[in-house]
């Protein structure tokens, strides 16, 4: 007996096929863009948006879709829900400003090993659970140079404070590291740090841990804020209770949330960078490692837009890409800066 060879179904066993092998390059969304998704700590915070705002600006800019996600709460629970989703959304690249050092790691392996590009930005995962960091700035610099203003704001004397954020936020801790051993210089003999409070980047509790130091500090001199929220909270609690003067607050914040305190003394100056341009480089080397222009090894170099060329270096825990230098924000400058970001 004769078989007859159907060539159409065999032509479309080899197409079913084919695409079930896949192939190496970009999962592409309907509209046949490549799709990028950025995670932040929670909603409602300013820095947060504008952090978005930048890496949503990057990824247009190159042609993708850019999808912003963020838990109600900063918690490391929910950041694992999204990223659960976006692992099923099939997204290209995730990046993630984490929650929890650690936390993340079984759900960011788990869409590494789905082919997704996973990187940090802003606030670190460990080194086994993205294959770049994007930092705003030398964490060593970040932290050495707040205490040198606080310092300075204080003559060197008197008892102060740091507001952070959550306890588990791997830069604030970083950061704070940091400050512990530039505290521990010579000069700083006279100042005392009497405790390290946490406001988990809420404005709520970020007052409430404010207004238990001064309660229980009364000689308190000054509060380190290397928060954006904190530094507000802590900087509006001073105002509000007449302290200016009595009690200065630095650290790290928004010029447009920042100025009236600037320029009323609460805050004699304070250091940040634009997070807006956080946010786009984290945008451009989402794209560069889904591209295969980088891996995320050291000497790896990419072109990031309008803000140049970035090498990836070697950090303590994985590798980095650095923005820049903290930026000093004060009365001379600061009239101008509010209106940007």
């Amino acid at each position: 007996m004769k078989r007859f060879v159907n060539l159409g179904l065999l032509m479309s066993l080899l197409l079913v096929f084919l695409a079930a092998c896949g192939s190496n390059q970009p999962a592409e969304g309907g509209d046949g863009k490549a799709k990028h998704a950025v995670v932040f700590k929670n909603t409602g915070n300013p820095y947060g948006e504008k952090e978005m705002e930048g890496f949503k600006n990057a990824i247009e800019d190159l042609g993708g879709e850019a999808i912003l996600r963020a838990p109600d709460d900063p918690s490391v629970e929910d950041q694992v829900k999204i990223i659960e989703e976006l692992i099923s959304q099939q997204v290209d690249s995730i990046a993630v400003v984490a929650n929890d050092y650690d936390g993340l790691e079984p759900a960011l392996k788990k869409a590494m090993n789905k082919g997704i590009k996973v990187l940090s930005l802003d606030s670190a995962v460990n080194g086994d659970s993205r294959m770049v960091h994007v930092n705003q700035a030398d964490p060593e610099a970040i932290g050495r140079t707040q205490i040198e203003a606080v310092s300075e704001m204080i003559d060197g004397k008197g008892q102060i404070a740091i507001l952070s954020a959550t306890s588990q936020a791997s830069n604030q801790n970083l950061w704070i590291e940091w400050m512990k051993k530039e505290l521990e210089k010579p000069e700083y003999k006279d100042i005392e740090l009497v405790k390290v409070a946490y406001g988990d980047d809420l404005r709520d509790k970020s007052v409430s841990e404010t207004e238990a130091l001064l309660q229980s500090y009364p000689d308190l001199k000054a509060i380190v804020a290397p928060t954006t929220v904190g530094i507000a909270a802590a900087a509006k609690v001073i105002t509000d209770k007449g302290l200016i003067g009595d009690v200065v607050v630095t650290g790290l914040g928004l010029p447009s949330e920042m100025a009236a305190y600037i320029e009323n003394g609460a805050t004699p100056w304070m250091y940040l960078w634009n997070p807006l341009d956080v946010g786009y480089l984290a945008g451009h080397a989402s794209h560069s490692l889904v591209e295969g222009d980088i891996t995320g090894e050291a000497g790896d170099k990419f072109k990031a837009g309008e803000l140049g060329e970035y090498e990836i270096i070697e950090g303590e825990d994985g590798t980095e890409i650095l923005l820049g230098d903290p930026f000093r924000f004060d009365k001379e400058n600061i009239e101008e800066w509010k209106e940007i970001y």
